[in-house]
Order: structure tokens, then sequence, then C-alpha cells
């Protein structure tokens, strides 16, 4: 097996585990739904625009991981993708996906658990994170460590944008990235559903969160 081919398996294991991630992130939100309550209440403006501000964050994330997928699209080891969306931010996959999580967290109508939603996905995937870039580190060499001293790891810098004038797109990849992205918009659905069921258990213990 090749360095290269020995990266690649090593970054499609991470990858494994990152799914596992997502739905170690659903699981620990569960609760958090179940035994908290939003200041706003169901129907009031301030809540639906808390929610609605979450369904925009669950868009745009789902369209920014498809943005990415244009660009990557499955060559991270085979050459070091640096240009559109990874000239601002080393890891803008992830970045959408804490994006993503925000947005599932404010279909509670609650910033406090926006907020806590965006930071859990963080404080799991930085682990995972820091695999990625040894394992880029050893495939990439010099040039993937210019480029982590150059860009952010997560939070974008418009400033460093730059682009090429074309891409080459595996439609694969892209339909599984726009899928994976689809599941979010599920969760957001089963959390609106089960926000509404809770108000049948008017005894449940609430810890009321702004």
């Amino acid at each position: 097996m090749t360095d290269i081919q020995a990266v690649q398996s090593y970054l499609a294991q991470v990858q494994s585990r990152r799914k596992v991630m997502i739905w170690c992130i659903s699981l620990c939100f569960a609760p958090v739904i179940l035994f908290t309550a939003a200041t706003f209440k169901l129907g009031s403006w301030q809540r639906d625009l808390v929610e609605g501000a979450g369904s925009i964050l669950l868009f745009v994330a789902i369209l920014g991981r498809a943005w990415c997928t244009l660009y990557i699209g499955g060559r991270k080891t085979v050459v070091l993708v640096n240009s559109g969306p990874y000239s601002i931010t080393r890891n803008p996959l992830y970045f959408f996906s804490f994006v993503a999580a925000a947005g599932l967290g404010a279909q509670t109508g609650s910033i406090s658990i926006a907020i806590f939603m965006a930071l859990l996905g963080y404080v799991i995937f930085l682990p995972v994170v820091f695999r990625e870039e040894a394992a880029l580190s050893s495939a990439h060499g010099q040039s993937y460590d210019a480029y982590r001293r150059a860009v952010p790891r997560f939070l974008p810098r418009p400033a460093l944008w730059r682009d090429i004038d074309s891409v080459a797109v595996d439609p694969r990849i892209l339909r599984r990235t726009i899928a994976d992205g689809m599941i979010f918009v599920l969760l957001a659905l089963l959390v609106r559903a089960l926000m509404y069921w809770k108000q049948s258990l008017p005894d449940l213990p609430q810890v009321i969160l702004y």
C-alpha cells in the first residue's frame, strides 16, 4: 500500500467516526429537548423569529456543504485543495456542520440551545479534525504545513479568498453530501414534532432557557 493509499484508508476511517459523531450529537440533543423550554412561547413572534432563523441556517448549511463538495470532491488526499471555500477556512465542511447544529438547536425556539448545539458540535468534531490534519500533513508535507499556517482552522477569513477557473465534480459524492444534509432537515422536523408533543406533558420538569 502506498503512502497516499494509507492516508486515504485512514481518512475513510475518520469519516466513519465523523458520522458516528453526528448521531452522538443527535442523541445528546434528545434530553435537551425534553427537559428544557424556551422563554418564548409557541406561536409568539419571537419564537417564530428564532425558529425561522434556524431554518435559514439549516438551508445555508446544506448549500454550503454542497458548495464545498464541488471543490473537495474526494480529492483531499490526492491534491491539496486550497481554493474556493478552502481558501478562507481549512475545514469549511465542519464549519457548515456547526451552522447546521445551531440551526437545529434553534428549532426549539431557544437561542441558548442553538449556541449550545454549535459548541457541542465543535467539541465533538475537534478531535476528528486533529486526526485529519495529521493525515493531511503526512500526505502533502510542507505544502499543507504552509497552508495550515496561513488559513484558519474553522472561522472563515474572507480576505484570503482565491478561486480557480473550473472544478471537476464527482456527482456521486455531491449526491451523498446533499443526502447527508437532508438528515439535518429530517432532524429539524422531528424536533418540531417533539416540541409540539411535549405540550401534552405539562408535568414534565423543564429548565427555562432564553
